[in-house]
């Protein structure tokens, strides 16, 4: 039986109209408290990471921990300002008056987390709409059962349950949580759920943020670093063993370039987890055996050029390459989601733009080159939600650039301001001066009357 959760709903609601979310100081302490917390409890943080994922400390922290830290910590060096009502110039029609712009929260906003990164993509978005002034409810993968736990006490020891509140469980809560009446939804995951959500959200005319995902394209110019862009790539595909929305899902390169790139790829990987990579503790696990299965499934139906060795009992797979890839190819029609990269030679830059272009619009793209013209090109032609030049997947560190797809790939943003835009609606307000009362408005209009209109409004 799917639970009920109305009177959970309603309590939060509550809360907000109560008004206590709008105010700054009350805002500045939640998010420092989270800050404060985050801190304290880092070591059974990454606990149950290395439970749920087998991450390491060192890269549960660069990938989780201290990126919330870092995003809380600027969203409070910033938060003033973005509250701040924003003034508008008026028009002399409207004379006298003057025009604002006020950030009001939305309400109750509900988050639904993925499993690859439990505790960034559940938090993250929390810091979002705490900082807009919003109550939350957050949805906790039951695949990191391990860290919604740790969220879940954390959460509860922070904030009154009507403020803040965890639910876990599985597709069926999910379910009954989007048959509720939101203000706003955040969904992090697969492209599929997210049409169920975004149908969902459209019975209520909820508002979504659709963060999903696609094949995220390397592209590497003949001008490029090849050594520097096959250990910046394999590092982009070694984090947390691929499973990242934005993990370099393709490489398209110079056909002659193929052998150079894997031989640079396999220096990398052996450079960064050694000669036996499946039996290095610091190597993120698959996060279950049927996930596990796929990936697989995915390395028989191409041809191995690089790595290719398993362990079934720890579901670790080395970093992988996969040539002879054609668009048909099984790898090309999936999200790999894996540490699994097929390679694909072409002919010249704009044969790979073109195979860029007639695919979905990714979530990220990554260019490798040292030509400006060929860097202006890429970036004004292909259109994706996020990207780096020269490097892979470090444009999410940065909290000023907006983090969020396109198309296919999702919709809406988030990360520093546009977070806090993303949970927040932006009220117009015209104050109108009582001094004067301009006639020439009001019916019947006069010559004189029409003669002004056509003056101020032109």
């Amino acid at each position: 039986m799917n639970p009920d959760f109305k009177s959970l709903i309603e309590a939060q609601r509550t809360y907000y109209r109560s008004g206590v979310t709008r105010d700054y100081a009350y805002r500045k302490r939640a998010l420092q408290s989270l800050r404060e917390a985050l801190i304290a409890r880092t070591p059974k943080l990454v606990q149950a990471l290395h439970a749920d994922l087998g991450k390491g400390a060192d890269e549960a922290y660069m990938t989780e921990i201290g990126m919330l830290r870092s995003s809380i910590s600027d969203t409070l060096r910033h938060l003033r300002r973005w509250m701040r009502p924003r003034r508008v110039p008026s028009t002399l029609a409207q004379f006298p008056s003057s025009c604002r712009v006020l950030a009001e929260p939305y309400g109750v906003a509900l988050v639904i987390s993925p499993w690859n990164y439990p505790l960034l993509l559940s938090l993250d978005p929390l810091v979002a709409a705490l900082a807009a002034g919003n109550c939350c409810v957050i949805k906790c993968s039951e695949y990191a059962s391990e860290t919604a736990r740790a969220i879940s006490e954390l959460i509860s020891e922070l904030y009154p349950r009507e403020y803040v509140t965890v639910v876990e469980g599985d597709a069926d809560v999910s379910r009954a949580l989007l048959a509720e009446p939101f203000d706003h939804i955040f969904f992090t995951g697969g492209s599929r759920v997210g049409q169920s959500v975004m149908e969902a959200a459209a019975r209520h005319l909820t508002p979504v943020t659709l963060e999903l995902g696609g094949k995220s394209p390397c592209i590497i110019d003949r001008s490029a670093d090849l050594e520097l862009a096959a250990r910046r790539i394999a590092f982009g595909k070694i984090l947390n063993a691929g499973q990242t929305c934005v993990a370099p899902d393709y490489v398209l390169l110079p056909r002659d370039s193929e052998a150079a790139f894997t031989d640079a790829f396999n220096r990398a990987v052996r450079n960064m987890l050694g000669e036996e990579p499946c039996e290095n503790e610091r190597y993120v696990r698959i996060v279950n055996e049927r996930h596990f299965v796929r990936l697989c499934g995915l390395m028989q139906d191409a041809r191995v050029l690089a790595g290719g060795r398993v362990n079934a009992e720890t579901l670790r797979i080395e970093p992988t390459l996969l040539g002879g890839i054609t668009p048909d190819s099984r790898c090309m029609q999936e999200e790999i989601f894996g540490p699994l990269l097929p390679i694909i030679p072409c002919d010249g830059i704009a044969e790979a733009e073109n195979f860029v272009l007639a695919r979905p619009k990714p979530l990220a793209c990554y260019l490798f080159t040292e030509s400006r013209s060929v860097e202006e090109r890429l970036l004004e032609r292909l259109s994706f939600g996020g990207g780096c030049v020269n490097d892979t997947i470090v444009h999410l560190a940065v909290p000023g650039l907006p983090f969020g797809g396109v198309g296919a790939s999702g919709m809406g943003s988030y990360h520093g301001k546009a977070g806090f835009d993303t949970f927040t609606h932006y009220k117009s307000v015209l104050r109108k001066g009582c001094w004067l009362d301009l006639p020439f408005r009001y019916h019947p209009i006069s010559a004189f009357g029409r003669r002004m209109l056509r003056l101020f409004l032109r």
